[in-house]
């Protein structure tokens, strides 16, 4: 029952992260943005830590993802920064199953079956195909792909990390409240202060991001305590669903043949990797 547990955890996770990726772009300054939602959710599990074990045995795992964290976040403001959501969203989540893959089956040798593998090849490249057709420059292509390389070596590093703790709880506690500590201190010393001038008016959608990014990546690193990552990490692509749902309902945008078969294709992968 672990893996169909697992399955269902990094799904949820993935629909949630979209609505966290949305919010952020949403924001008239992106990297404020991002700097809240992270030091709102160091803010609400700090207290945490006088509850859960200390995650000996993980502390390096702790100090690489945190290190991965903020290469990862300053690609992605970047990329926002350049690009549409839906231009760079697809790139940089549809690049990150498949370095993960490539890393974890190709380098360290972990088992799947071969409907796993055609799975994530399914999700990597429909994820992609969303792309053709968007105007996404130069610079946005090399700062979508930059993350979605970063994505894949720090989930690979939190597989290894929450699997070291003592607990999947005390990992997932320290990692939110060290990468708040770090995330806010890298934007503050990057934008020169400027950020903390937005916080009155961004501290809101900061706070209901930070609390729904403790529970997509609390259910993604869950999940990855208790299945194989390379399929896990591919599920959590399923997300970009839900993206393009909340764009053809609530934003009424259009539905073509493309999108459509892309989302089958998705929808495809996801049912290969389930059923293994």
């Amino acid at each position: 029952m672990s893996y169909p547990l697992a399955a269902v955890m990094m799904i949820a996770s993935g629909s949630i992260h979209a609505v966290v990726n949305a919010i952020v772009k949403g924001g008239r300054d992106k990297m404020a943005a991002r700097a809240f939602t992270d030091a709102a959710a160091a803010v609400i599990l700090a207290p945490a830590i006088l509850f859960v074990p200390a995650p000996a045995g993980a502390w390096g795992w702790l100090a690489a993802s945190a290190l991965g964290h903020a290469i990862y976040l300053y690609a992605l403001i970047r990329a926002y920064q350049v690009a549409d959501l839906t231009a760079a969203y697809p790139v940089l989540r549809g690049t990150a199953p498949l370095v993960t893959a490539l890393v974890t089956i190709g380098m360290l040798g972990e088992a799947v079956s071969a409907a796993q593998v055609v799975g994530i090849m399914l999700i990597g490249m429909a994820m992609l195909l969303l792309t053709i057709g968007r105007h996404i420059g130069r610079a946005a292509l090399g700062w979508s792909l930059l993350t979605g390389v970063t994505i894949a070596i720090y989930t690979v590093i939190d597989a290894h990390g929450v699997r070291a703790a003592p607990t999947p709880t005390s990992y997932i506690v320290w990692i939110f409240v060290m990468m708040g500590a770090v995330v806010l201190a890298m934007f503050g010393i990057a934008s020169r202060g400027a950020i903390f001038a937005s916080l009155r008016t961004q501290w809101r959608p900061g706070a209901l991001a930070g609390a729904l990014s403790i529970v997509t990546y609390g259910l993604a690193l869950s999940a990855l305590a208790i299945g194989p990552t390379a399929p896990l990490a591919a599920l959590r692509e399923t997300g970009m669903v839900t993206a393009l749902l909340i764009g053809i309902f609530a934003l009424k945008e259009q539905v073509t043949m493309q999108r459509a078969g892309a989302v089958l294709a998705i929808l495809a992968g996801a049912v290969l990797i389930v059923g293994r």
